[in-house]
């Protein structure tokens, strides 16, 4: 019975990451959209005087401008980040205490997601978020999202989780190592 619930609620887990991830992607898309139909060729819009402003950009690299034109190689990382946030997803176990993790788990993807959408449609990123106050590289939600979800990860391995919560991750077979596999 409590592999049935636990199931059941690996599903939900599934159902209600999935949604999420979509959700977050719609919305990053569509304040590019917005960016690119408000933004493009226009003055950039003043939020705060010398703080903060919406600002068109095109970005054919990574933060602070590196590896321009280098679409095969975030397309490629991409991918791998993806797969890997995908396979700890769907290793963590159902426990409550891992919410915070599959929270994170998302952002990161949508992030990733969101920008793959524009360098395979586009061949660059939108940005458009600039805090000129510190003059820091215009960016977009999507960078948000990782931006978020790494710094939290951080937080949360430095402070909240212990070294054992992440066992899960290593890859046994139940079988060969006569472990229960209780991440199911």
């Amino acid at each position: 019975m409590n592999n049935l619930i636990k199931s059941k609620q690996r599903v939900i887990y599934n159902v209600v990451g999935l949604a999420s991830l979509i959700l977050l992607i719609v919305l990053d898309q569509w304040t590019k959209v917005l960016a690119v139909n408000k933004l493009m060729d226009k003055e950039p819009f003043i939020i705060m005087n010398e703080v903060f402003q919406l600002r068109y950009l095109e970005n054919r690299g990574a933060a602070f401008g590196i590896l321009q034109n280098q679409k095969g190689f975030f397309l490629i990382a991409g991918i791998i980040i993806l797969a890997l946030i995908a396979y700890v997803y769907n290793k963590m176990p159902v426990d409550k205490k891992y919410i915070l993790l599959r929270i994170l788990a998302i952002l990161m993807a949508a992030g990733a997601i969101g920008n793959m959408i524009d360098r395979i449609i586009n061949n660059y990123v939108v940005d458009f978020l600039y805090f000129e106050l510190i003059n820091f590289p215009i960016f977009n939600v999507a960078d948000c999202y990782v931006t978020i979800a790494a710094t939290l990860l951080i937080i949360s391995i430095l402070f909240i989780y212990k070294e054992e919560d992440f066992k899960f991750i290593e890859r046994k077979s139940a079988k060969t190592s006569g472990e229960k596999d209780d991440s199911k």
